[in-house]
């Protein structure tokens, strides 16, 4: 199948059964068409999920209504956390067990809103959109002082664009944390048709990048935290790669490439780029943000029109290649690296995605709303991505004109290998199991 007909594809595969398989891109940049492969039928379980699944999957709704559910972490116990990027009776981050196919909230504690949950050593971290707290949990993972959290990190920038702070923890004692940039593309006025990019991108400095703490300190700030890799220009969605010993980031690549630069770009070019790209960082990496996008056509680093370029001239190679890369404009809000023995051998160790799905693909259909698998091996992907969970949205009709029912987001394996997806929109959580 030809590329453009593959894309007219995207937003047709609300409800349907299909598996869209994109071409991964490695740092030898080689070109593999794309293709479709017929999928599964859709979940019939009776819990209505409402999901299409491959064959031998099947997903169960374990809590509803729960607002605006973000990231989200199990314990070994299968303790549920969730953070609320929206208060909910004063509350944002809830605890809920799980019986007999449903979840419980047994409790709900911290004032304030965020997106970032993550459980490590003996503690639960959540951040808000400018501090990183821990709470101490006691032997069954359960928090011990709800309303006395630890203060890891406070004062990073938000302002009111990309704001939400993902974070994840190392097995080496650090704390990661993500600073989006306030910023579409660094321009002089942001957002404004024409407008050239400031020199040097003075944002770099604060933002638009991954800073690293140490996780056992506390009232850190900028000045005892290490730009760990910068040039993203946001990133919501990271997991540790457990077989690389690797940061992994999804990147929201940049808006609005036909509205400001008109004569550069059509209005089909700017529904579909840039990528949304998956990196695998080290210490000092620079993705290249906002100086190059990347192309997922063709597998190019591309030079920013902010900065020169005209939607043909490559970017300067120096910047990090991605590990794999992804049709534009589909937020990719959640990733996690499965490591669990209950589904089949090949998705071990491959990253499941959560596309929360695009809102400025027009006059193109709107795409997106649902979980991806993306192969990987040695740390690399390996082949092409499929969608693994879809229907989220509701319809073919709801993907389109961007109005889903639900959005995924957040993504957590459960002890018995389970996956949970959280959706921000009606505030519900999906378990997704397998049985041979």
């Amino acid at each position: 199948m030809k590329n453009t007909s593959l894309r007219l594809l995207l937003p047709a595969l609300a409800i349907t059964g299909f598996s869209l398989c994109i071409s991964s891109c490695s740092n030898n940049d080689k070109k593999t068409d794309q293709t479709t492969t017929t999928q599964t039928t859709a979940d019939t379980s009776a819990s209505g999920a409402g999901l299409v699944l491959p064959s031998g999957f099947t997903a169960a709704i374990v809590a509803e209504n729960l607002g605006s559910t973000r990231h989200i972490a199990v314990t070994p116990q299968g303790g549920i956390y969730v953070k609320l990027s929206g208060l909910k009776d004063g509350k944002g981050i809830l605890y809920l067990t799980e019986s007999n196919g449903k979840a419980t909230v047994k409790n709900a504690f911290g004032n304030y809103i965020g997106t970032g949950m993550y459980i490590k050593d003996g503690y639960l971290y959540a951040s808000s959109n400018e501090e990183v707290f821990r709470y101490k949990l006691d032997a069954n993972n359960q928090v011990v002082s709800p309303d006395a959290p630890e203060k890891v990190v406070t004062g990073l920038i938000s302002r009111n664009e990309h704001e939400a702070k993902a974070i994840l923890l190392d097995n080496s004692g650090n704390l990661y944390v993500n600073i989006g940039a306030y910023s579409n593309a660094c321009q002089v006025k942001d957002r404004e048709k024409g407008s050239p990019g400031q020199p040097g991108c003075p944002i770099l400095d604060s933002a638009g990048g991954i800073w690293q703490f140490k996780a056992g300190k506390l009232n850190q700030t900028y000045k005892d935290g290490v730009r760990y890799a910068t040039g993203l220009r946001n990133v919501v969605g990271m997991d540790w790669n457990k077989s690389a010993n690797q940061l992994f980031v999804m990147q929201h690549g940049r808006d609005q490439l036909h509205e400001l630069f008109p004569t550069m770009f059509t209005e089909k070019q700017s529904a579909e780029l840039p990528a949304e790209c998956l990196y695998a960082l080290n210490k000092g990496d620079n993705a290249g943000w906002p100086y190059i996008y990347y192309d997922w056509q063709t597998n190019k680093k591309m030079q920013m029109p902010e900065y020169g370029g005209d939607g043909k001239k490559e970017g300067d190679s120096k910047y990090k290649d991605p590990a794999a890369a992804f049709p534009g404009h589909l937020a990719p809000n959640g990733l996690l690296f499965y490591t669990g023995s209950q589904f089949p051998e090949k998705y071990k160790n491959g990253a499941f995605i959560a596309f929360h799905g695009s809102w400025n693909r027009a006059p193109e259909p709107q795409a997106g709303y649902f979980v991806v698998f993306q192969p990987m091996k040695n740390g690399k992907a390996d082949g092409n991505y499929e969608v693994f969970a879809n229907g989220f949205s509701g319809s073919a009709e709801n993907t389109a004109k961007g109005s889903a029912t639900h959005r995924p987001c957040g993504l957590a394996q459960g002890p018995d290998g389970s996956i949970y997806v959280t959706d921000d929109v009606k505030g519900n959580i999906y378990k997704i199991s397998y049985k041979k």
